[in-house]
């Protein structure tokens, strides 16, 4: 008998019980903690699941099967100059319009095709720090003084924390990279424009699906007229799309035609824009798993499966979890978690060491989808928020979150993903130090 293992279940068997026994059903603030974790739940299930981490599984499928080893190494491992791999993996996120939990097939698939643990990890924070959205929304609610800060800060940050992390783990890499240095160059499969213009197609159909709602009172300008036009434009691409898999991928256009008549007929009949997104992804799903020309185009959906299936049930309980202790903060109607708001803004005002620190926490366990962060600090900040905690929290959140730790754990293993956490951490309450002086 296994007596740790039968141990660790008795233990946990008696924190459930426990739990139970004194749940405080009585308390007002533990039955909001209760509603707040479903709310989000179910908020991130109908605005994120279809829309962001979808598309995101099979953009990462893209990486994992379409994009050779060879080329991932070639910008990101031990063959690439460090200052292209770290360039690169700090501005790519400016494309990119996901959150701190949509990244993370993208980067689990860079990684597992042999990026370098720095370029990685300086992908993985970059993502969500540094999409161009966020940044415009930042400069036009919270000053153009917080936005220059938020760029400034999440270049340097992915870099450095890159670095570090590399650094860290110094000897890991090194063996890494002597192995990369005797991998055969491999010839690409196909031309790399053809995999570039599938890749970035999918990646501006995400973008624009996503594009966020301009600031109350906004009524014309350019980011206007792209959210009112955000589906055409995204029908476009899927136009784009759909030449992909003919001429690319090589599909049967018999299939590809009645996939696009299909999820064309769901737009018409549905007054909900993911009921065709979820079609065309099932359609998908299926004309590249029954095709019989190239092997890759059913790898493709079933490497999509394979991150669904690690990261999904991870983010789910990461979500439930910060929803139940910091509440459900995605609208104007936000509820309370277990830990009451006003300590949250109490601790956060002035400069202090303490306030920087304790915003880069809370930053790092709190959950915010894409461009969420900029209202609630707007929030925050007319409680009494101080600048500086204001931008450790805007460094540390969007690229942070419980349900993101979790799957970084599963990908990179605890002890590197605690270091990431802290490196982070450290340079947010730095960074807004410094910032809260100027």
């Amino acid at each position: 008998m296994n007596w740790k293992k039968e141990i660790r279940i008795l233990l946990w068997i008696t924190v459930v019980f426990l739990f139970a026994y004194f749940m405080p059903l009585e308390s007002m603030r533990f039955r909001e903690a209760i509603v707040a974790m479903f709310d989000l739940t179910k908020w991130y299930a109908q605005e994120h699941v279809i829309l962001c981490l979808l598309p995101a599984f099979y953009i990462a499928g893209v990486i994992a099967v379409f994009v050779s080893q060879g080329s991932v190494m070639k910008y990101f491992g031990a063959k690439a100059k460090k200052w292209v791999a770290y360039t690169i993996a700090s501005v790519s996120g400016t494309i990119l319009a996901v959150c701190s939990c949509t990244i993370l097939p993208l980067f689990s698939s860079i990684h597992k095709r042999g990026a370098g643990l720095g370029p990685a990890i300086a992908f993985l924070y970059s993502g969500p720090a540094i999409n161009i959205l966020a940044i415009i929304l930042t400069a036009r609610i919270l000053g153009f003084e917080m936005g220059i800060a938020r760029i400034i800060g999440a270049v340097v940050f992915a870099i450095v924390i890159g670095s570090a992390v590399s650094f860290i783990y110094r000897k890991e890499e090194k063996a890494k990279k002597e192995e990369q240095l005797n991998f055969p160059d491999i010839p690409e499969k196909r031309p790399m424009w053809h995999t570039a213009f599938h890749f970035f197609t999918l990646v501006l159909i995400l973008v624009f699906a996503n594009w966020g709602r301009p600031a109350e009172g906004v009524t014309s300008g350019g980011w206007y007229w792209l959210w009112l036009n955000k589906w055409y434009i995204t029908t476009g691409f899927g136009f784009l799309l759909v030449f992909s898999l003919i001429y690319i991928l090589k599909i049967k256009w018999q299939y590809v035609l009645v996939a696009t008549m299909l999820t064309t007929l769901s737009a018409f009949i549905s007054n909900s824009p993911m009921i065709p997104v979820l079609t065309g992804i099932i359609i998908l799903s299926i004309i590249t798993l029954i095709d019989k020309k190239d092997p890759d185009n059913k790898e493709w959906t079933i490497a999509s499966w394979e991150f669904a299936k690690q990261i999904l049930p991870l983010l789910a309980i990461g979500v439930l979890i910060a929803g139940f202790l910091l509440g459900s903060t995605h609208d104007e109607t936000s509820l309370g978690g277990l830990i009451p708001n006003e300590w949250v803004s109490r601790l956060v005002g002035g400069n202090s060491i303490f306030s920087n620190f304790f915003a880069s926490i809370v930053g790092a366990f709190m959950y915010f989808a894409t461009l969420t962060e900029v209202p609630i600090l707007q929030g925050l900040m007319s409680a009494g928020m101080g600048k500086g905690p204001a931008l450790a929290l805007l460094l540390a959140g969007p690229s942070l979150s419980l349900p993101n730790m979790l799957v970084i754990r599963g990908v990179i293993g605890t002890q590197k993903t605690l270091v990431y956490v802290i490196l982070v951490v450290i340079m947010a309450t730095i960074s807004g130090l410094i910032f809260g002086r100027i």
